[in-house]
């Protein structure tokens, strides 16, 4: 699918399903869908994105499985979830303000006592200090749950993000899943 900029932001501010299996045990929260996932329907379906291939290496997916559309039913078989903190879609995150990482929040621990995950993982640890006023967190589980699941932070996908790789976030990714159950 290759848009022009102009139609990418038109996806501004559209919101795209939570993918949320029967037997949730790990929910991967992003911190809001980009506009390439708004425009697709697909969590993290900017090409290039390094999150599918970080959870090929970790074990999460199946080596065989290549993009954002053959990810969702293989996660949903392995009991792996996605939402976003903040559900609007966006260019950038820090497009967002603090009122709405605070307001995801709530939305977020309804939907972890809704649905009963083993852990839940932030995708991105400053989205997780403001919306936990958690200045200090650390990257990997932390020591609070919601609902009873317990949390972890791992490192956001985004090429911004430029101090990871594909393996190093296939370690943590790999870590919160087996914590889960999920590998």
């Amino acid at each position: 699918m290759a848009l022009t900029r102009a139609e990418l932001e038109s996806y501004a501010g559209r919101t795209i399903p939570d993918l949320v299996p029967d037997d949730l045990r790990l929910l991967l929260v992003g911190i809001n869908p980009g506009l390439v996932s708004a425009a697709t329907g697909l969590h993290f379906a900017r090409p290039g994105n390094r999150f599918y291939p970080a959870l090929r290496l970790a074990g999460i997916l199946p080596a065989d499985v290549l993009t954002p559309q053959d990810a969702a039913p293989a996660l949903l078989e392995r009991g792996v979830g996605i939402t976003n903190m903040v559900a609007r879609s966006s260019a950038r995150a820090d497009e967002l303000d603090d009122e709405e990482i605070l307001a995801g929040r709530a939305r977020l621990e309804a939907f972890v006592a809704r649905h009963r995950p083993r852990v839940v993982a932030f995708a991105g640890i400053t989205t997780y200090r403001i919306a936990f006023a958690d200045k200090k967190a650390a990257a990997g589980r932390q020591d609070r749950t919601i609902a009873g699941a317990d949390v972890w932070v791992v490192p956001n996908p985004s090429g911004l993000n430029a101090h990871e790789t594909v393996d190093s976030l296939a370690v943590a990714y790999r870590a919160a899943a087996e914590a889960a159950g999920v590998v």
